[in-house]
């Protein structure tokens, strides 16, 4: 029998079903792959009557990057804004946990869920163990090198203290029980790919129009990594790349904030002539800018995924991805590998020459979920 997150959220915490009132899940959430995911489970857990309060951190809050996202999935409004906002890792991480264990003392929920791999998502698995309230984690057994950045130490530790592990992919299975965690792990599928499914017909192609774009004449950029934006001289080389790249191709920046506080902080704004940069994008204008795109440019873990829905190829602008599988059949590319020029130094303005062009969609994906 095939069972959705939800089902087995119900049958983990309340074996027969219709035995207690109800199950009560209070679901925590901050940056838009979070929310994308949010969009899938919310409507599960209603169909399933599960009561759920969802409180959103406020982690890194901008509109552009969290309310138009709950708008156009037609996600309800959070009951909860912890407005922590940003700053450093362990600002953010404990902000949150001190006002999220006030939420959950109050709401005294049955289960708590968590998504990915920010700090909102570590610090809310950690006030669920310590209050010693089940905590489950979608998105779980995902691991990339190098080990000590910040998302994969939030990614470990939550998965170390959670109680249900809801895995995307037989690798994720894989990388859990070679840590020894083998208990309350369920590979029921991705959740992104259930919105792309969901919400492909609702696509909008408008941004294409705005820039006088050609289909399969562009590349979509989104850059924010700190390994790709902190150092000045990396972030400087990829500005150039995509520069002498758009003498090419026609390059679209969806420039995430992180971003451009860099780009100012370093007085690098008149680097990119001939990009046209772009405020973030909503799900559904990203999408739509992605599947008429030539490839995507990309150091954002979800959007590798979305990429390949799209049938798109990406270019991974790290050392490594949660996402090996898409390397290891060739789909995607990372920075490091075939492209290599000068070490980790690769030339943006040869990406397409990276790429397998004999190869096809194939039948790679991860269920439903």
């Amino acid at each position: 029998m095939y069972l959705t997150a939800p089902q087995l959220l119900a049958i983990q915490l309340s074996p027969n079903e219709y035995g207690v009132d109800y199950l009560k899940v209070v679901s925590l959430v901050s940056a838009r792959p979070q929310i994308i995911k949010e969009a899938v489970i919310q409507e599960q857990l209603q169909k399933h009557g599960i009561q759920e309060v969802l409180v959103h951190s406020g982690q890194h809050y901008v509109y552009d990057m969290s309310d138009i996202f709950f708008k156009v999935l037609k996600i309800r409004e959070p009951d909860y804004n912890l407005g922590v906002g940003s700053g450093t890792h362990g600002e953010m991480t404990g902000r949150t946990m001190i006002a999220f264990e006030q939420v959950v003392m109050k709401e005294k929920p049955d289960v708590i869920l968590v998504y990915g791999d920010t700090d909102t998502t570590v610090a809310g698995a950690l006030v669920g163990a310590k209050l010693k309230i089940p905590v489950a984690h979608v998105e779980a057994g995902i691991r990339q090198e190098p080990r000590n950045m910040p998302e994969e130490i939030n990614r470990k530790v939550t998965d170390h203290v959670s109680d249900l592990l809801f895995v995307p992919s037989r690798l994720a299975v894989e990388n859990l029980t070679r840590e020894g965690v083998t208990k309350g792990v369920y590979f029921v599928g991705d959740v992104m790919y259930d919105l792309f499914l969901k919400m492909k017909p609702h696509f909008d192609y408008s941004v294409i129009d705005e820039l006088s774009l050609q289909e399969g004449n562009y590349v979509v950029v989104t850059i924010h990594r700190d390994f790709n934006t902190d150092d000045p001289v990396r972030l400087k080389w990829i500005l150039d790349s995509l520069r002498e790249l758009s003498k090419q191709l026609g390059v679209v920046f969806s420039m995430h904030p992180r971003t451009k506080k860099r780009i100012q902080q370093f007085g690098f704004e008149d680097v990119l002539e001939g990009v046209d940069v772009i405020q973030p994008l909503d799900y559904l204008k990203l999408m739509g800018l992605v599947m008429h795109s030539a490839f995507v440019i990309t150091d954002r873990g979800g959007l590798q995924k979305e990429t390949y829905f799209c049938g798109k190829r990406a270019l991974v602008v790290m050392p490594d991805t949660g996402w090996r599988e898409l390397v290891d059949i060739g789909w995607n590319v990372l920075g490091n590998s075939r492209c290599s020029s000068l070490g980790l130094i690769w030339r943006l303005s040869d990406a397409w020459n990276c790429f397998d062009k004999t190869l096809e969609v194939s039948s790679l994906r991860w269920g439903r979920s």
